[in-house]
């Protein structure tokens, strides 16, 4: 029996130069909190890998989650020069649509969304064919919300599973008081 071995042990170091963000991350940091994380990173060093898919492709690292730990690299001389221009990777080996939903877990673990473009996700996976159920199950969401951010993107093929009830039909008598 082969026991699993999570990414987090195989932790390779990898240019900044070969990295890219995604497309879909909807996580945003404010400010004050981008600083206190070059604060964290300039004091305790870069404790946690960033987790990226990698292409073989393009031989380019694609970030699934870390995104603001690149950017304190790509903003930060200093952060840069001590660390040679290397980052901590670890990889996962996943289609996109699982990317997807492991960044939004790693994103709702932390803090907030973007509404808007946690909206554009869910439309995206929608067309890459996952179930309204998949959704929920995968991105730890409840099926109120995920109709919330459906009905915010006014895409009506979202709908289109959709069971909607019957409370009146045309032509039928109305009850008098």
């Amino acid at each position: 029996m082969r026991r699993y071995k999570s990414p987090v042990y195989k932790v390779i170091p990898v240019p900044i130069e070969k990295i890219d963000p995604n497309d879909y991350n909807p996580n945003s940091v404010a400010p004050p909190e981008m600083r206190l994380l070059y604060e964290s990173i300039k004091l305790d060093g870069y404790t946690m890998p960033i987790v990226c898919y990698y292409d073989k492709e393009a031989d380019r690292y694609i970030i699934v989650d870390g995104f603001h730990r690149y950017r304190v690299m790509l903003d930060h001389k200093d952060i840069y020069e001590r660390e040679g221009g290397m980052l901590p990777v670890s990889v996962i080996d996943k289609p996109l649509d699982k990317r997807m939903a492991s960044t939004i877990r790693h994103n709702r673990a932390r803090g907030s969304h973007d509404v808007d473009l946690m909206s554009n996700i869910i439309t995206e996976l929608h067309e890459l064919g996952r179930s309204d159920a998949w959704i929920c199950k995968h991105l730890g969401m409840d099926k109120d919300e995920l109709l919330r951010l459906k009905q915010i993107t006014g895409l009506a093929a979202l709908f289109k599973d959709v069971q909607f009830g019957q409370a009146w039909r045309p032509g039928e008598e109305e009850d008098e008081y």
